[in-house]
């Protein structure tokens, strides 16, 4: 029996995926042949991906250099204002919509997570599976591009809100009101539910710029 293998993954999703874990954070200059030599792959692929991220502003331009970009307070703003709206519909398509298997495996998730609440990068690729699974279980793909596009750009938060604590308890809790609307095939329950989520993650990380702030001019 034949071993399937898996398909590589392109020069773009490789740099996002770096983005998107930390190596690279805002600020960083991500240069043409050292990308190359990290992923190993030409460098064709790589200025066309670098492009490519240039266009969508995941990365800025400081003279002939490329760097990875940063939010400004009004931009973050902007963010969140889409986030929960584009999510909130998400969760109310997810009721209306989502087959049981997926119901389950939402609320399989919130169990499951209640046991990495200690374990803060654990819980962050948690999180974001479980926002993923909201966005499929809409069963509306143009909603799950656009949120793509969102997700992609919180990739340029340097830390994630859940490292606040307490949050992380709280995030599970919002997260458990969210599957039982749901599952309760609640429309709107399920679309106040997830804005209050995201209104509360945007006031978390409101408060953690500002300790960061005064840190820096301390």
């Amino acid at each position: 029996m034949k071993t399937q293998r898996q398909p590589q993954k392109d020069a773009y999703s490789l740099i996002l995926e770096a983005i998107d874990v930390g190596i690279y954070g805002p600020g960083d200059r991500l240069v043409e042949s050292d990308l190359a030599e990290r992923f190993g792959v030409s460098r064709t692929p790589i200025r066309e991906a670098l492009q490519r991220l240039e266009t969508q502003s995941v990365l800025t331009r400081d003279g002939r250099s490329l760097m990875v970009a940063s939010l400004d307070h009004n931009q973050l703003a902007e963010l969140y204002v889409v986030r929960a709206e584009l999510e909130g519909l998400a969760a109310r398509l997810a009721a209306r919509h989502a087959a049981p298997e997926e119901i389950r495996v939402l609320r399989k998730m919130v169990n499951d997570d209640r046991q990495i609440t200690n374990d803060l990068d654990a819980l962050v690729r948690a999180n974001r599976r479980f926002h993923k699974q909201i966005h499929l279980a809409s069963h509306n793909r143009y909603l799950v591009q656009q949120l793509d596009l969102v997700h992609r750009t919180m990739a340029l938060l340097a830390t994630s809100s859940l490292a606040v604590e307490g949050r992380s308890e709280g995030s599970l809790e919002e997260h458990d009101a969210i599957v039982t609307a749901i599952e309760n095939g609640d429309g709107g329950a399920a679309f106040t539910a997830l804005k209050a989520h995201i209104s509360k993650a945007y006031e978390t990380r409101l408060e953690l710029d500002s300790a960061q702030f005064e840190r820096l001019t301390d």
